[in-house]
């Protein structure tokens, strides 16, 4: 019997012209630094893009904050249902309606 080899071994580097079929490249500690300052600015910009947000929809809310009518007297105005019920009171005749 014959012994294969463990491993077969690597095609010639002109017939890997794909980027996928290639092995991954090691970079220079130059590109290594680029990439690491170039992610922890787009991670950077995303932060202050997304707190400037928080803090204009926190003004905006806080400068428009709505307006809502409840049917309660004024507090100088006197209440209407003490005027009503002191008006009833005033007359002990009852009224009678036709139909």
């Amino acid at each position: 019997m014959t012994s294969f080899p463990a491993t077969p071994p690597p095609p010639p580097e002109g017939l890997l012209t794909t980027p996928i079929l290639q092995g991954p490249g090691t970079l220079s500690p130059e590109a290594e630094e680029a990439s690491t300052a170039l992610i922890a600015v787009v991670i950077t910009v995303v932060f202050l893009t997304l707190l400037s947000v928080v803090i204009l929809i926190f003004f905006y809310l806080y400068k428009n904050k709505g307006t809502y009518v409840t049917y309660e007297p004024a507090e100088g105005e006197p209440s209407a249902t003490v005027q009503v019920e002191s008006e009833s009171a005033k007359g002990t005749e009852k009224e009678e309606y036709f139909i």
